[in-house]
């Protein structure tokens, strides 16, 4: 069973993650899923407008963190290890694996030469956040509400995040959305300048849908051009380097005392004691190095 939902209606594609059971997180399915869709409407021609939303008033939260407290299903692994077996220890492959497909899909998103829309009703957070960043245009419904998240478990972030967020609130700001780590509602998102436009909640999605038609209905082409553009005078033809270190970073990371301890944390509803979990990922490398 896809949790994706790929429609083509005129001249725009709407892209539908819908996995609610799951706050509309991505497993690894999910995220082939989720890249095939993306893939296919960034290169028709016939789809001159492209938006990703999520069901049941949520956007998306990201990689699935029961998948990967899981270590993921074992058969998935079969192009990292011959034999098809998981790894043995630590987080890092399962993310990896989930990761490496919503790259993918970022990267095609910001290459398409046409528009792609996050329409975020209800919660965006981690990936979500990242994946909603690295559209074109961003709307939010009133309820809607952004948040970084991911250092609630250790993670350094990915899905763009680190690369789109400095660009779109300045060095200073983003500092201070990563560390300190607020919910934003959608006003304060877009006091920010995080997104575009807040609508109401009633008429959110025909609101975003009078947009994309209308955008459907412009010159692609001369679209296509401005985007190609405006990303290089943005320095976003770096993007792949910057989300091939993102993944680098989150999966070493992953592997650490400080996520076992955050997920560990997450899973049993308490705070984490990352400073704990330092000092004793401290003790095993130098026991290591003796």
């Amino acid at each position: 069973m896809t949790h994706i939902r790929a429609q083509q209606d005129g001249g725009v594609g709407t892209i539908t993650i819908d996995r609610r059971e799951r706050f509309n997180s991505l497993d690894v399915r999910t995220a082939q899923d989720f890249r095939k869709a993306g893939l296919q409407f960034a290169r028709d021609d016939a789809v001159r407008c492209v938006v990703i939303a999520g069901a049941g008033g949520v956007f998306c939260s990201g990689a699935d963190l029961k998948y990967i407290r899981a270590r993921g299903d074992e058969t998935d692994f079969g192009y990292l290890h011959p034999e098809g077996s998981g790894p043995k220890q630590g987080f890092g492959e399962s993310f990896k694996q989930i990761l490496e497909y919503i790259h993918s899909t970022i990267s095609e998103i910001k290459r398409a030469p046409k528009p792609f829309i996050a329409a975020v009703d209800g919660i965006a957070a981690a990936g979500g956040f990242g994946i909603a960043m690295a559209c074109d245009l961003v709307f939010a419904s009133e309820r809607a509400s952004f948040e970084w998240a991911y250092h609630k478990t250790a993670l350094t972030g990915a899905e763009s995040s680190t690369f789109f967020l400095p660009r779109l609130v300045g060095l200073r700001k983003a500092m201070e959305l990563v560390f300190l780590n607020p919910r934003l509602s959608a006003h304060e998102a877009w006091e920010h300048g995080l997104i575009n436009r807040v609508f109401p909640d009633q008429s959110f999605e025909a609101d975003v849908r009078a947009i994309a038609e209308r955008l459907a209905a412009g010159p692609t082409g001369a679209y296509g051009i401005a985007k190609r553009l405006i990303n290089q005078a943005a320095g976003v033809d770096q993007l792949d380097y910057h989300l091939d270190e993102e993944l680098q970073q989150l999966t070493r990371t992953a592997d650490g005392a400080e996520f076992a301890e955050g997920i560990a944390a997450f899973f049993g509803k308490r705070a984490p004691q990352f400073e704990k979990g330092k000092r004793e990922e401290g003790r095993g490398k130098s026991k290591t190095a003796t």
